[in-house]
């Protein structure tokens, strides 16, 4: 039996950045993953043709270049480079219109203007705010409920009418933020096809936050791609945690997190083997894997596990991979600069389709995000080639439908047909993921599931994963929740595993035991039966 100060379960982003910091605080880590490499929905390969690397999940992260955890980490000292295309985001219009998100704010309000006049400066006074109230917000939102410190220097700096605002803007749907603040259709649609990201429709509550906070971090970092593919960033990062002692396991499933006595003491690997932890656990996996299957209800509340029964899983998701012979055929070639695009739908389409989600029906016009990697980092294909995928949302129910998924592989692939005519014949090679294909590659991603839970208001700050504290702390001592369920939620930002390992260090040394004390209350408290 190996005996450590602690046990990261899941070497995804978010267990990566919490064996790091753990490890910089002296602790004796050993860090877990079931999977053959670490990485988690951050991993590449070259799965189409030789020469082209696909990143097999996520793709371009804006969130990961402005968070403070990953800036902190300095990854560039252990091979991290990152690289951005001419162009940040596109929405093609499926009348051949476009619109952009270029480089510059400049540039971009000066598209904007000429489409409708007004809406360039209205452009740069959203770029204004952004810049205003930037550092605060991102340090508010990536800390630990209560955030106190980071909401006062927010409050300075942006004033109270301006917190005001900040708060509407939570409440607020995109599509009545683009109604309010644009004429054209262009920014409203590059504003709604960024909350798309999430799975809150456009016209609801809170969508507003996504689609604003995207597209701000676009015009102000881009959608950076690590050079050489998304393994890339997971390789840095394990770098980084065994440059601070850290020991990675990989091919090691975990089959239980060992308790007694009503603490959190370690885990049970698949084959048997025990890793006693003297400090805490550390789970980078979903809330309902570690309560149900890792934990098990006799260790926990009767209420937790009631919460538990009503977690919202987000939308599943089918990913298409393409080695292409040439540049995507763009019908409006101002989209060839452009990183990420989206198509489809236009503005009004994107409710359409959010709301064949919410129904629970397959969409016949899906929404699709398109990326061209090749364009951002010319690594990812031989010269005058380009490495090239989509995904698109469809409904849990129908993630194991093999007929309705084939059906939507042909819809997504008409889609871009219709804005890139003759894509088609640049394909020299397909490889489809399908949402149980992305689950199996990796267990966090339930039914191809990406932000480890909804990202509406329901479940979001002390309703995250289910109602509690808003914390890593769960009701069960010595055990802390790292993965895209707690707060924050999901995107490659690393603060779920950092805020993890801060609360484990916190109840430690001289203020441990009041800090134990008080979040055991709070749960009490919280998960009183009525």
């Amino acid at each position: 039996m190996t005996t450590c100060d602690a046990v990261v379960v899941g070497g995804g982003p978010n267990g990566l950045v919490a064996a790091a910091a753990l490890g910089d605080a002296g602790w004796d880590v050993v860090l877990v993953e079931a999977q053959d490499e670490v990485g988690g929905a951050v991993r590449s390969a070259e799965v189409t043709a030789p020469g082209f690397v696909s990143d097999l999940f996520s793709a371009f992260y804006p969130l990961a270049a402005a968070s403070p955890v990953i800036r902190d980490l300095d990854l560039g000292a252990h091979g991290l480079r990152w690289a951005r295309s001419p162009d940040v985001v596109g929405h093609a219009f499926p009348d051949g219109r476009a619109a952009v998100l270029h480089a510059s704010a400049d540039d971009t309000a000066a598209a904007f203007e000429a489409d409708a006049p007004g809406d360039g400066d209205a452009w740069l006074r959203m770029v204004a705010g952004w810049d205003r109230v930037r550092d605060p917000l991102l340090d508010a939102l990536f800390t630990p409920l209560p955030a106190a410190r980071p909401a006062a220097r927010l409050l300075r700096r942006a004033g109270v009418s301006g917190t005001l605002d900040l708060a509407r803007l939570a409440l607020l749907s995109v599509r009545r933020l683009g109604a309010e603040e644009f004429d054209g259709e262009g920014p409203r649609a590059l504003l709604s096809g960024n909350a798309m990201h999430s799975d809150v429709p456009p016209d609801g509550a809170g969508s507003a936050l996504f689609g604003w906070l995207l597209v701000m971090l676009g015009q102000d970092v881009g959608f950076p791609v690590p050079v050489g593919g998304a393994g890339a960033l997971a390789s840095a990062l394990r770098r980084r945690g065994e440059a601070s002692g850290v020991q990675v396991r990989c091919g090691t499933p975990v089959s239980a997190v060992e308790v007694s006595g009503g603490r959190a003491r370690g885990v049970r690997l698949a084959d048997g083997t025990r890793i006693r932890a003297r400090r805490a656990v550390l789970a980078d996996v979903p809330a309902t894997t570690l309560y149900t299957d890792l934990v098990g209800p006799s260790h926990l509340p009767p209420r937790l596990l009631a919460d538990l029964a009503r977690f919202d899983w987000d939308d599943s998701t089918l990913k298409l991979n393409w080695a292409l012979d040439a540049p995507v055929p763009w019908r409006n070639p101002a989209l060839a600069s452009s990183g990420t695009v989206h198509l489809g739908v236009d503005d009004d389409g994107l409710v359409d389709v959010a709301a064949d989600l919410s129904v629970g029906r397959m969409p016949e016009r899906p929404f699709v995000l398109l990326g061209q990697m090749a364009t951002a980092d010319p690594t990812r294909a031989p010269e005058g080639a380009e490495t090239a995928w989509a995904y698109t949302h469809l409904p849990r129910r129908f993630a194991d439908d093999a007929e309705a998924v084939d059906t939507q592989v042909r819809r997504v692939e008409a889609a871009v047909e219709q804005v890139a005519p003759g894509f088609g014949s640049t394909v020299r090679a397909r490889f489809v993921q399908r949402p149980d294909d992305l689950e199996t590659a990796d267990a966090n991603l339930s039914r191809g599931a990406l932000n480890g839970g909804t990202a509406a208001l329901h479940q979001q700050l002390v309703m995250r994963p289910t109602r509690g504290l808003g914390r890593p702390e769960t009701p069960l001592p010595g055990l802390f929740l790292a993965s895209a369920s707690a707060h924050p939620g999901g995107g490659v930002h690393g603060a779920c595993g950092w805020n993890a390992a801060v609360a484990a260090l916190g109840q430690q040394g001289v203020l441990g035991p009041a800090r134990r004390a008080l979040a055991r209350t709070a749960w009490a408290r919280v998960l009183r039966e009525v």
